[in-house]
């Protein structure tokens, strides 16, 4: 692997609820126990013991009356540390569905600031933050939506000379055992190789999202979990030539808003799910490439596999060339 250097630097700098809620609480704890125990009390990183407040069982109950969430996913949720990169369209939504959803803590990083042409489709921002640092005004609105979130904002671009700054805190969570993500929610090609690269090189699990026109992909990296599914550089190489994005091809704001909604229900299954070798709903979410036709509204995927030559993740003498076979879905 190259260009581990950032990856070793960073190594070594190291009240009451409604009674049926509370019923819902009780059997989430006891009643479906079964269910939850298999699914959570195996993992390297599971509060069992803490429970949730009422306060928090009230704000969260659709969330835990789900038998595959539950109170011990709730409070993995609440451990867990996500870094979304790019708060335009798509991040500036995710941000809003993970912190509210009850995630601990947010990384929010973004160098640009808001403008008049992205209030149609970037709905957290209003006139009055134009010319603001979208990171810097997303935090200060998620503080007030999600006050038991934890948000830091980095005001500069991702490169390969801030990555180690922006990445410390997932780092820092990585090595206590504790759930981490990234979202690529950017709009730049060469900042897509560089958020892959760096997400394979410190073994960060990537869910990236993107849309131009009518066309989204999204997909899933885990290469601790599911390395033969390769990574973005083995779907679009970086000598890849791209002439399209959002400001040069338009977009129509419901269609972002999918794509991004999308992304976080990927990222918050990957936060909630145990080992992917033994878990098929997570299986069934690494190694796809999705593609979302926001004319037909129709999705198809392909099945991947790492690229043999992928100059990024592959161990060129162990997988086959990537393949991607097509299917509705």
């Amino acid at each position: 692997m190259q260009n581990m250097s950032w990856v070793q630097s960073m190594g070594k700098n190291q009240s009451l609820a409604h009674a049926e809620v509370l019923s819902a609480h009780t059997n989430s704890a006891h009643t479906n126990s079964a269910h939850t125990n298999s699914a959570h009390t195996n993992s390297a990183h599971t509060n069992s013991a803490h429970t949730l407040s009422d306060a928090d069982f009230m704000r969260y109950s659709r969330q835990v009356l789900l038998p595959e969430v539950g109170e011990v996913g709730q409070l993995q949720l609440a451990d867990a540390s996500v870094a979304i990169i790019g708060l335009g369209g798509l991040g500036q939504l995710a941000a809003q569905y993970l912190a509210c959803a009850g995630i601990g803590n947010l990384t929010l990083i973004d160098m640009d600031k808001v403008e008049v042409s992205n209030l149609p489709r970037q709905l957290l921002f209003s006139d009055g933050d134009i010319g603001l640092n979208k990171a810097r005004v997303a935090k200060q609105k998620l503080n007030r939506l999600a006050p038991q979130c934890t948000v830091t904002a980095h005001e500069t671009a991702f490169n390969t000379e801030t990555v180690a700054h922006h990445l410390a805190s997932i780092l820092q969570a990585k090595q206590q055992g504790k759930r981490v993500l990234v979202l690529d929610c950017t709009d730049n090609f060469a900042t897509r190789q560089a958020i892959n690269r760096s997400c394979i090189e410190a073994a960060l699990p990537l869910v990236s999202a993107s849309i131009t026109a009518f066309s989204g992909q999204l997909f899933a990296v885990d290469q601790m979990q599911f390395p033969s599914g390769g990574c973005y550089h083995c779907i679009f190489p970086a000598q890849t030539r791209v002439s399209q994005s959002c400001s040069t091809q338009g977009v129509l704001g419901p269609s972002v808003g999918v794509m991004a909604s999308m992304q976080s229900l990927v990222a918050m299954q990957l936060l909630l799910s145990v080992d992917s070798r033994c878990d098929e709903p997570k299986n069934a979410l690494l190694g796809r490439f999705w593609r979302f036709d926001a004319k037909s509204l129709s999705w198809t995927a392909a099945a991947l596999t790492r690229d043999p030559h992928c100059d990024v993740c592959g161990p060129k003498e162990v997988t086959p060339s990537t393949k991607m076979h097509w299917f509705e879905v």
